[in-house]
């Protein structure tokens, strides 16, 4: 028996406790894992605590709170011990959820259509038309196969005597399936022997279903059906799980600014063109979907969308319209509508729930306030639940007047005291209890609904009954000790052909290709203007006097580049010494080094659902390696180290790991443009300078170009101006040097060209490659003279306006590819 554990464990005695029985003794589907973790040193237990919290934490996993006044982005919270549940008690779990998505289901089919519900008297009419969730404009509407909720979820509480009561229904886009994904994957690596020992029950077959029954029902009409997943973007709280459930099932993940409607149809705006959309596995609330229709205010949706659902052009998962019945009043009216619709009576109760908009149920809540929780009637209302028993006699007076004078906004539940799970001390607490509560979730398939084998099980901050994650609550997995061998078997859709592996391909929206466009730009300029800084704070660390010049002439270029910025003037007519730690740390200084890394992490953040982990793991540690506030020298140092290394690892990653299609096309393009841009940018700065200005910053130039190892193999000497600019100008050979991104440039441009049309302006760059192959490097050979400088003057203002071209062409791409403008930007060589 694994007393050293469960001695300690401090058992509540009016709680249900999940591990622990009456007597105190474990339940025995907890005995086989508690006899795991016995046998595991203390340490071995910390150990894997990290690893837990290490592995969230290099996947990226958030939430992100928008009740945290002080952090909107917050990592995930994922507790080391799972929460066991018996297969029995889970096949009767699973029946209920199914029955309840079932009911459900039907209330809005009739809520939508003809309406018997509220005619015969089983739901006020002011509750469902009293409120924002109920969309009129859907009325009528009838989806594919009448089907309303395709994903449901369920939360579930477990009281004192160990039954489970059901505490709200999920309808709209219920959160948290890819939550309780992550949180499986990484448990079952932490317990790799264990979770295969007990055994637990998969989770795969579920995410399965979901995706078969979205591609079963897209009506294609002989094309092959596109299904694309809605989410509101980057700064929605669950985003994280929207990009994660996208590379799950495959679904390009798209905003409402990536679809449009023609006619009757939904299309993605892609780098091809537009392409038929389906159906929509949205994660955008019902009335901002459409701006046209429903919330006029709304930048998120896709004008028109109504209409093509309307029209039945497209799938929405789940419809629209579904979130009327998150109201936490309704679940008092179902039992006598679950006997109407179904034949039968509700397998699970909901908590005692009195609305309050009815005379009697208010006038019971006041009287029984003190064993009440009240909460507001319609999500859309911002309040927080309050717990009757905590109300000072002010507070009390106070909320009775508010529920008197709007009680329909206001429903009051019975006060369940949650269940408790014991969970990981994070320092050196052992095992604590905490309250818990469940989501369940289900999915509908073509055989009715299949349950997922597990759960999101969320867990309250401390002691106490509030276990939302918004907040400070934290999560767990969900483990069905299933005995069975088998795993359950998912109709899979008809194999594909050797036609339809021969003609496959990904629709990348132009949303996509643009992102990674700049996640090019980005790393490249990352690297670059750590090149530069570094070669700065080397010098600044040297402090001999014959770096000062040096460090003047990369100052200058780095104000030229914005990487700096200008110099202010003091009193004394002198001006402030270059920052280079600044510009390497802090966010403000626009074009430094902090405030690029936030750019190419921001862009990549939009784009995650295109990237392996080991790719995104890169991107994710990128803001972690600046240097902290008031950084030293050393540490800034340090900081430009691990900014390159991790850009050069994300090239990497672009040559190996990126199928060759176009939105990897377009990374190398913004790669290739933005190493272009900054290397006419560095040399054509130091062309201007003095002779002896120009001499010292020859060395400093091939360490910032990377080809100063190059240089010394080759030349063996010190660098001179003629052998400089070959080597980081004309030499088609040097992956650092003007000519060869130009080669890069122009094939690349040729062969999208080729796979994108003829819309691509692969020949823009064509004339200044021509100008610089006829550059004459014997003008370079005189150490000094009118002759050298003019050629220097000549050659830096081609620099410059082959830096204003790729620019332009960045620009002409953008508006050709990403914004889907035609009108054509001429570029040229002249200025």
């Amino acid at each position: 028996m694994p007393d050293r554990l469960v001695a300690p464990y401090p058992r509540p005695e009016d709680r249900y406790d999940e591990m622990l029985d009456g007597s105190g003794a474990p339940r025995p589907h907890w005995r086989a894992f508690l006899a795991h973790l016995a046998a595991l040193p203390r340490e071995a237990l910390h150990t894997k605590a990290r690893f837990v919290h290490d592995t969230i934490l290099a996947d990226g996993v958030t939430y992100n709170a928008h009740t945290d006044p002080v952090v909107a982005s917050r990592n995930w919270e994922l507790d080391l011990l799972p929460v066991l549940l018996e297969a029995k008690e889970w096949a009767q779990i699973a029946a209920a959820v199914s029955q309840r998505a079932r009911l459900l289901d039907g209330v809005l089919a009739d809520l939508y259509g003809p309406q018997r519900l509220l005619a015969e008297g089983l739901l006020p009419p002011a509750l469902i038309f009293g409120q924002r969730g109920y969309l009129w404009p859907c009325h009528g509407i009838v989806p594919p196969e009448g089907r309303w909720l395709h994903i449901y979820a369920m939360d579930l509480a477990r009281a004192p005597d160990g039954t489970f009561w059901i505490l709200a229904d999920r309808t709209r886009g219920p959160a948290g399936a890819g939550y309780a994904l992550e949180n499986r994957m990484t448990l079952a690596r932490a317990f790799p022997d264990a979770f295969r020992e007990l055994p637990v029950a998969p989770l795969a077959p579920f995410y399965g279903a979901l995706q078969d029954n979205l591609y079963r029902m897209a009506r294609s009409r002989g094309e092959a059906p596109l299904v694309v997943l809605l989410t509101p973007g980057p700064y929605n709280e669950t985003y994280f799980e929207h990009a994660f459930l996208a590379r799950q099932l495959g679904f390009p993940l798209v905003e409402g600014q990536d679809l449009l409607v023609r006619g009757d149809a939904v299309y993605l705006k892609t780098l091809r063109g537009l392409r038929r959309v389906h159906a929509i596995f949205r994660r955008l609330d019902d009335d901002f979907c459409d701006p046209v229709e429903l919330r006029a205010d709304s930048a998120l949706g896709v004008p028109g969308l109504l209409h093509a659902v309307r029209s039945g052009q497209v799938l929405l998962a789940n419809a629209l319209g579904s979130g009327v019945l998150e109201t936490n009043a309704i679940s008092a009216f179902l039992p006598k509508i679950c006997e109407r619709l179904l034949g039968e009576r509700l397998a699970l109760p909901s908590i005692a729930t009195w609305w309050c908009g009815e005379a009697p149920a208010l006038a019971y809540a006041e009287e029984h306030l003190s064993e009440l929780v009240i909460k507001p009637t319609y999500p859309t209302i911002r309040r927080e639940p309050v717990f009757g028993h905590t109300l000072d006699a002010r507070a009390r007076a106070d909320l009775l007047s508010g529920m008197r004078a709007q009680p329909h906004a206001y429903v009051a539940q019975e006060w369940v005291h949650l269940s408790h799970a014991p969970t990981w001390g994070r320092r050196d607490e052992g095992l604590l209890s905490r309250a818990v509560s469940l989501r369940v979730f289900a999915v509908a398939t073509r055989d009715g609904y299949v349950v997922l084998p597990g759960a999101l099980s969320r867990v309250a901050a401390s002691d106490g009954d509030v276990v939302s994650l918004q907040w400070g609550g934290s999560s767990k997995d969900t483990w069905v000790l299933d005995e069975r061998t088998a795993t359950p078997t998912v109709v899979r859709k008809p194999l594909l052909g050797a036609a339809d592996v021969a003609t496959s391909g990904v629709d990348i929206p132009s949303r996509v290709g643009e992102n990674l466009f700049w996640i090019g730009r980005y790393a490249e300029r990352c690297e670059g203007i750590a090149r530069l800084l570094r070669a700065a704070l080397v010098r600044l660390a040297d402090a001999a006097p014959g770096e000062l010049s040096a460090l003047r002439s990369i100052a200058v270029v780095c104000e030229t580049l914005g990487i700096l910025e200008a110099p202010a003037p003091l009193s004394n007519g002198e001006t402030t010494p270059p920052d280079f730690i600044a510009a390497v740390a802090d966010a403000s200084v626009p074009g430094g080094l902090a405030a690029n890394v936030l750019r190419l992490h921001a862009s990549a953040g939009h784009v995650r659902e295109r990237m392996s982990t080991d790719n995104w793991h890169v991107f994710n540690r990128l803001p972690r390696r600046l240097p902290g506030p008031e950084p030293t020298l050393g540490a800034a140092l340090d900081a430009l180290d691990d900014v390159m290394l991790s850009c050069v690892s994300l090239v990497g990653f672009a040559m190996d790991d990126m199928t060759r299609d176009e939105s990897w096309r377009f990374l190398l393009l913004g790669r290739r443009l933005e190493r272009l841009g900054h290397l006419t940018g560095v040399v054509g700065t130091v062309l201007h300078f003095g002779p002896k200005a120009r001499e010292e910053a020859l060395e400093w130039l091939l360490e910032t170009a990377n080809s100063i190892v190059t240089f010394r193999a080759r030349y063996r000497r010190a660098p001179e101006l003629l052998p400089v600019l070959h080597l980081v100008v004309l030499d088609g050979s040097n992956p650092h040097a003007v000519a060869f991104q130009l080669a890069e440039l122009r094939r690349e441009l040729t062969e999208s060209a080729g796979e994108l049309g003829a819309s691509v302006p692969h020949d823009a760059l064509a004339p200044f490659a021509e100008a610089l192959r006829a550059v004459d490097l014997r003008a370079f050979e005189h150490e000094t003279g009118p002759a050298l400088e003019r050629a220097c003057v000549e050659l830096a203002a081609f620099l410059e306006r082959l830096r204003a071209a790729s620019f332009a062409l960045s620009d002409e791409l953008q508006r050709r590819f990403f914004s889907h403008a035609s009108t054509p930007l001429p570029l040229g060589v002249s200025a």
